[in-house]
């Protein structure tokens, strides 16, 4: 397994992103840490055994058992009031269906134009329906698209730890069956932008002289941002069949950071008669802060601005390309009406 060296504190980059990692790995190495965050950021395990049949419902029931909040707010210092995730024994990995890798690949001067899917573990276990959603609209223009062989968390949670090892851990599964992926011929996109970010800046990051890292990171995009680039070539079909109307749309921090521009509002303004609202303000969710009982009514008051934004918007659909962040809106609304994610939104107006 590869190591995530030690780097003593005179060597140290002193840049405050890096200075506040170092403080989580120095934290997580004196074993400052709660099970509650051992928990939460171990995703792969939670999702594996919370998906398992007849025990999935009783997961997702609890969840919403006022009583049984309490008891996770005492015990585990979970917050009664934070939507926690549902799960789905019918994974998206149950879902896939392998002829969407048929077909001839269009290649154009920066994409392949066949696209492997790293489904990721939200993906997976909690919103399949949202891979299924961008399996559909790929095959529509055209992308051939298979799954990768198998993925671990990519790691973004135990980053966010302070965790080195696991991420290290975590890149040992996953980079090599990427990099073959990419060695076969194939781009990469990954529907959740955290863990596009995880592949296309943290990792090249943290193993900067590894070849397989930087070759899956120049391969990883978003999905918007793939069919973006398709479209600038005329490879991008427009038929779209039905509009949208007014579109509230979240810009998750985690797409922000990656540069690539509003891709996802450019795409879903091709829709005729829709408009779309732009929210460029965090949600406050930050992953698993917004669960935790000491966090979580700061992290509302970071989404207050935004969960007004859409009110006032008197939109149609609500979304955001991060389907944590699109919950957390919803926490706020408290109407009753649930996001949807973009790719979902531009199926709909396909009429796939």
């Amino acid at each position: 397994m590869t190591k995530c060296p030690y780097v003593p504190p005179h060597e140290w980059n002193l840049d405050f992103p890096h200075l506040m990692l170092r403080a989580k790995a120095l934290k997580f190495r004196k074993g400052d840490i709660k099970t509650r965050d051992r928990i939460l950021t171990s995703t792969d395990t939670v999702g594996k055994l919370a998906s398992i049949p007849v025990v999935v419902q009783a997961v997702n029931g609890a969840n919403r058992i006022g009583a049984f909040r309490k008891v996770l707010d005492s015990t585990l210092g979970v917050h009664p009031d934070a939507l926690l995730p549902r799960y789905h024994s019918r994974t998206y990995r149950k879902r896939h269906d392998p002829a969407a890798a048929t077909g001839d690949a269009m290649p154009t001067v920066a994409t392949k134009g066949r696209v492997a899917v790293f489904a990721t573990c939200y993906g997976n276990y909690n919103e399949p329906h949202v891979n299924e959603d961008l399996v559909a609209v790929f095959r529509h223009n055209g992308i051939p698209v298979t799954i990768a062989e198998k993925e671990q968390c990519c790691g973004m949670p135990k980053l966010e730890l302070g965790d080195l090892e696991a991420v290290a851990r975590a890149k040992d599964a996953n980079i090599p069956l990427l990099a073959r992926l990419v060695d076969d011929g194939w781009d990469i996109v990954a529907p959740v932008p955290s863990c596009a970010l995880m592949f296309k800046q943290e990792l090249p990051l943290m193993f900067p002289d590894d070849p397989q890292v930087q070759k899956v990171k120049d391969a990883m995009f978003d999905p918007f941002e793939y069919l973006a680039l398709r479209h600038k070539e005329g490879k991008l079909r427009t038929d779209f069949k039905q509009s949208l109307g007014k579109v509230a749309y979240h810009v998750p921090c985690h797409l922000r950071v990656q540069n690539i521009g509003l891709k996802t509002r450019d795409l879903l303004q091709l829709v005729p008669d829709t408009k779309v609202d732009t929210i460029e303000r965090c949600s406050g969710h930050d992953g698993t802060y917004a669960v935790k009982s000491e966090f979580h009514e700061a992290s509302m008051k970071i989404c207050r601005p935004v969960v007004d934004r859409v009110k006032a918007s008197e939109c149609d659909h609500y979304s955001s390309d991060c389907p944590m962040a699109g919950h957390q809106i919803e926490n706020g609304l408290k109407n009753g009406k649930a996001p949807e994610h973009p790719m979902t939104l531009l199926r709909t107006a396909y009429g796939i």
